[in-house]
């Protein structure tokens, strides 16, 4: 199962990286003389191997620019996220007195509101760029991450390699940076891998409202959304997409079931 998840996963970032090259048409390009067709083996033709939408548009190639989007987001919303927690994390652990007060005071009003809610409101509010909405994607679960790595640095305290470099006359800066953030990357990594497919998963649902992504934009969210209304007649439209949302999610899963293994000592 390891081995088929990194394949899918190597799949995907291809299919991303090389969408352009690897999509048969631009993924706007409409065929409206080929509109519904279905895929391949179902009575399609090979210029459309996966079929055409309700514009005749080309699934291969829209499914290839969705899954870059797609990706593009959930890879930069969870790379924010991962910063700003751990900035968070090791402002609270090495600070003590006010700033460790309203580091967890912040970190307490975050997890408080409901994600979904917040991005609702904030979307509806200053409209659908797609900067905003990495950001926005950005502020998902950053306050896990901020209380993991808190508690990972108090307990890196506790250990004779922190003390060691601080009598050697290592700065707090150098501390952590290369002594403590190496030590605990494992359990960070296996956090990254949790929130990298709930934001895909989240960017999907918000996509799928009509909320995240705008045309003439592809994501896997927007195309599910505008394809619920062919289920009954074209249910591939819908239905495509939202297999690369599972397998990708259930990929990335079982990937970091597999880099927490690799990397933590005690089960090598």
């Amino acid at each position: 199962m390891n081995r088929a998840a990194l394949v899918w996963l190597g799949l995907m970032i291809v299919a991303a990286a090389g969408a352009d090259l690897l999509a048969p048409y631009p993924f706007e390009a409409l065929d409206l003389r080929h509109r519904l067709a279905p895929p391949v083996g179902f009575g399609g033709v090979w210029h459309h191997p996966l079929g055409t939408d309700e514009l005749g548009r080309d699934m291969l190639s829209r499914l290839l620019a969705a899954i870059r989007i797609s990706l593009t987001i959930a890879f930069a919303a969870t790379l924010i996220s991962m910063v700003l927690g751990i900035a968070v994390g090791l402002a609270a652990a090495h600070f003590r007195g006010r700033v460790e007060q309203l580091a967890l005071l912040l970190i307490d009003a975050a997890a408080a509101v409901p994600f979904m809610i917040l991005a609702l409101a904030v979307l509806a509010f200053f409209g659908n760029d797609l900067v905003l909405f990495v950001c926005l994607m950005g502020l998902y679960g950053w306050e896990r991450v901020a209380r993991i790595m808190r508690g990972l640095a108090l307990a890196a305290e506790g250990e004779g390699y922190v003390a060691a470099v601080r009598d050697l006359g290592a700065g707090p800066a150098r501390v952590y940076l290369r002594h403590v953030l190496p030590n605990v990357a494992g359990t960070l990594i296996v956090s990254a891998t949790l929130a990298f497919p709930e934001i895909i998963l989240i960017e999907s649902g918000l996509s799928f409202l009509g909320l995240g992504v705008q045309p003439p934009l592809a994501s896997l969210g927007n195309m599910v959304g505008y394809g619920r209304d062919y289920l009954e007649v074209a249910p591939w439209i819908p239905l495509l997409p939202a297999a690369v949302i599972v397998l990708t999610t259930l990929a990335v899963g079982l990937a970091g079931d597999w880099l927490r293994d690799r990397l933590d000592p005690m089960l090598r």
